[in-house]
């Protein structure tokens, strides 16, 4: 993210994340503070929130699946036959299940997406600190993966301007509530404009 806020020329922005990329979102946030204008996360909580409630909640069973997609080659196999279904299942809108399951159906789409939870024991970035810049978090009740404990222990995480958007939806925030998401970005970043 930042070799792209540089060679787009930007020294701040607003900056937005869902699932992996709300992952990403929270390292930029907490890592390079001074590039970020405001930060706006949707399904993911802080990293440090999320490790904390594998071990204090039932997220580490809700998580079973990352564990999964870190084995070799099975689970390409596996997601070859029941991607589509799991898409459906997991509260995705239809249209969004072809498309996505189309574009995972690419060589190397799958393998690749998968490699994002097999990196995960081989990551050595520092921890997070706490995050300074205006954030909101946007979280679905009925997400299938994000238990409310990690939510509620984001805000331990989270030194400047806080706000926490619950919504009553799944994980799929971005396909599912379109408007809800803009409204939740465009508050953060008023806010942030106004202080």
């Amino acid at each position: 993210m930042i070799a792209l806020l540089d060679t787009a020329g930007l020294a701040k922005a607003h900056i937005v994340g869902h699932d992996w990329g709300g992952n990403q979102a929270w390292g930029v946030a907490g890592w390079h503070p001074d590039r970020v204008a405001s930060l706006t996360v949707l399904s993911t909580p802080h990293p440090a929130a999320f490790l904390k409630s594998v071990w204090t909640s039932r997220q580490g069973l809700r998580s079973w699946y990352m564990v999964l997609f870190q084995l070799p080659a099975l689970p390409e196999r596996l997601a070859q036959r029941t991607l589509a279904k799991s898409l459906h299942d997991s509260g995705l809108p239809d249209d969004f299940v072809d498309r996505y399951a189309a574009a995972m159906a690419e060589p190397g789409a799958l393998t690749g997406a998968l490699n994002w939870y097999r990196g995960i024991p081989f990551s050595r970035r520092p921890p997070l600190g706490r995050i300074t810049v205006p954030t909101t978090y946007v979280w679905g009740r009925d997400d299938f993966a994000l238990a409310r404990r990690a939510v509620e222990l984001t805000a331990d995480y989270v030194a400047g301007p806080y706000e926490v958007v619950e919504l009553e939806a799944g994980h799929w925030l971005p396909e599912t509530e379109p408007e809800a998401i803009a409204d939740a970005i465009l508050a953060r970043v008023r806010s942030s404009l106004n202080s």
